[in-house]
C-alpha cells in the first residue's frame, strides 16, 4: 500500500462535500483523462457489438437500454470481458478514483459494482425515479454512484436528473414498485422534474445511493454513453454474511492498495 496523498482528492472541495450531504450529489467536469475515456469508449464499444451479434444470432432485435458489466462473470467465462476488465480495473483502481472516493467515503474503501449503460440512438427508453439501493434488498450502508460521462450529456440524449434530499423529502430508502411496463423499480411518482445534468464527456456525476435519479429517452441520432463504477464504505453482505456483488479494497486504512489483482 502507498500513502493517499493524490492530487485527485484536492478535487473535492468543502463545497462538494457540503452539497452531497446536503442534495446527495454532485458534478465534477472532464477530470477524466483521455486516455482513460478512450480505452472505456473501446471497451464499451467492443462489449456493446458482443450483445448485438448475440441477438441477431437469436433473431431477436437489439436492445434499447443496453446494461453490461465486466465483473459479473468469473475469469475464463467469457474472454472479451476478461480482456475488458484487465483494462477497464486500471480506471477502476486509479489514483484517480482512489482519492475520490476515499473524500466522500472515508479511509476504507471498496469497489462495490460496475456497468456500462448506454442509451440506443434515438430510442433509447427511460429509468424511471428510484434510488441505486432500492437494488439492494436489505439494510445497508449507503454506496457511492460515479456516474462517468463517455459523451456530452444533455436533456436531448438522456442524462441524468437528480432530486434533491429536500426536494425528495426523505434521505433514507423508500418503498419502491416495479413498474408495469418494464422491469424498473419506481419510487418517486410526484410532478418534481429533478435538476438534469449537463456536462461534458469526462465529468463524473457523484450521488449517494439513497439519492433519487431518473433519465429521459435519447431522442439524438448517437448513442449515450455511461461507465458506472460504484464504491462503498465496507463490504455489503446480505443478513446470512453472504457478500452482495463485490468487495474489491481500493482504500485500506487511509492508505491506497497498490496491489491490482
Amino acid at each position: 500500500m502507498k500513502s493517499i496523498d493524490l492530487p485527485s482528492r484536492g478535487l473535492i472541495t468543502d463545497t462538494h462535500r457540503r452539497q452531497f450531504d446536503e442534495q446527495g450529489f454532485f458534478v465534477l467536469e472532464r477530470v477524466i483523462p483521455e486516455d482513460y475515456l478512450a480505452m472505456l469508449r473501446e471497451e464499451c464499444g467492443h462489449l456493446r457489438q458482443q450483445l448485438d451479434d448475440l441477438a441477431d444470432a437469436a433473431g431477436r432485435p437489439h436492445t434499447t437500454k443496453y446494461f453490461f458489466s465486466v465483473w459479473d462473470q468469473a475469469p475464463g467465462v467469457n474472454p472479451l470481458k476478461d480482456a475488458a476488465r484487465e483494462r477497464i480495473r486500471d480506471f477502476v483502481f486509479s489514483d484517480l478514483m482512489a482519492g475520490i472516493t476515499q473524500a466522500l467515503l472515508g479511509d476504507n474503501v471498496y469497489l462495490f459494482y460496475e456497468q456500462f449503460v448506454v442509451k440506443a440512438a434515438e430510442k433509447g427508453g427511460t429509468f424511471a425515479w428510484h434510488q441505486d439501493s432500492a437494488y439492494v434488498p436489505f439494510a445497508h450502508r449507503p454506496y457511492l454512484t460515479c456516474w462517468c460521462t463517455l459523451d456530452d450529456v444533455t436533456e436531448e440524449n438522456s442524462t441524468v436528473y437528480m432530486l434533491p434530499y429536500d426536494r425528495a423529502g426523505t434521505r433514507e430508502v423508500v418503498p419502491h414498485t416495479q413498474l408495469e411496463t418494464d422491469w424498473d423499480l419506481v419510487g418517486y411518482r410526484g410532478d418534481d422534474p429533478g435538476v438534469p445534468v449537463i456536462c461534458p464527456a469526462g465529468s463524473i456525476a457523484l450521488f449517494s445511493s439513497v439519492c433519487l435519479h431518473r433519465s429521459g429517452a435519447n431522442t439524438t441520432p448517437h448513442p449515450r454513453r455511461i461507465y458506472l463504477p460504484q464504491y462503498s464504505a465496507e463490504p455489503i453482505t446480505n443478513p446470512n454474511g453472504r457478500l452482495h456483488n463485490i468487495a474489491e479494497p481500493v482504500v485500506q486504512e487511509g492508505r491506497v492498495v497498490a496491489a491490482r489483482t
